[in-house]
C-alpha cells in the first residue's frame, strides 16, 4: 500500500472576498450633519427640549412599571412581589387616611356644645385608638407575612426592607400608590389602559 498523502482541497476560503475599507471613508460614513445652535438661548431652548422628552418617557415607564425607570428602592423582584401581594388585597391600613380626614372633619363641624363635647369625647377616647391599633397591627403583619413570603418564593433575594416597604404601601390609598398597582383585590390583573 502507498502511503503517500493524498492533497485535500482546503474547505476554508482565503480572505474575505472584498477589500478592507479605509478608515476614513468608514469614518465618514458614520458622520452625521452637526446641527450646532445658533446662540446661547437656542443651545439651552434644545437641552430643555431634550430634558423634557427625557422625563416624560421616565414617566411613562413609571407607570408602565418598566423595571429600568423605577426608582431604587421600587426595583428588584422582592419589591414587586410585596407591592403585588400588597395591592391583590384590602388592608385595614389602607383606610388610614380616608378615616383620619372623617375624624378631622367631625371635629371641625360647628355642632352644638353638647353634641360637639360627645363627637370630640368619640374621637380622642375610641376613634382615634382603634384607627392606630389597626395600622400598626395590620403594618406589623404585612411586614411579616411579605417577608416569609419573599423568603420562601424567592430564595435568593434579600428581604431587608421589603417587610417595611409592604407596610408602607399598605398605609397608601390604592389610587395614590406608586408605581400603580398591576393587580386588583383578589389578584386579577389590571386592565391596561387604552
Amino acid at each position: 500500500m502507498d502511503d503517500t498523502p493524498v492533497p485535500v482541497d482546503d474547505p476554508k476560503p482565503q480572505g474575505k472576498g472584498r477589500p478592507t475599507p479605509k478608515r476614513r471613508d468608514q469614518e465618514s460614513r458614520r458622520r452625521q450633519p452637526v446641527h450646532a445652535p445658533k446662540d446661547r438661548k437656542e443651545a439651552y431652548r434644545q437641552m430643555r427640549a431634550k430634558q423634557a422628552a427625557e422625563r416624560d418617557r421616565a414617566r411613562k415607564g413609571m407607570l408602565a412599571g418598566d423595571e429600568r425607570y423605577l426608582p431604587a428602592r421600587d426595583k428588584g423582584p422582592a419589591r414587586k412581589f410585596a407591592r403585588d401581594w400588597v395591592d391583590s388585597r384590602r388592608l385595614p391600613s389602607q383606610y388610614f387616611l380616608p378615616f383620619s380626614l372623617l375624624i378631622l372633619l367631625a371635629t371641625w363641624v360647628p355642632w352644638p356644645i353638647e353634641i360637639r363635647a360627645a363627637v370630640l369625647n368619640i374621637v380622642i377616647a375610641v376613634g382615634w385608638p382603634i384607627m392606630m391599633i389597626g395600622v400598626v397591627v395590620t403594618g406589623v403583619y404585612v411586614a411579616w407575612k411579605v417577608k416569609r413570603e419573599v423568603a420562601s418564593k424567592l430564595p435568593g433575594e434579600s428581604v431587608k426592607g421589603v417587610g417595611f416597604y409592604a407596610a408602607m404601601r399598605a398605609l397608601q390609598i390604592r389610587k395614590l400608590r406608586f408605581p400603580p398597582p398591576t393587580v386588583r383585590p383578589g389578584g386579577k390583573p389590571v386592565p391596561p389602559k387604552k
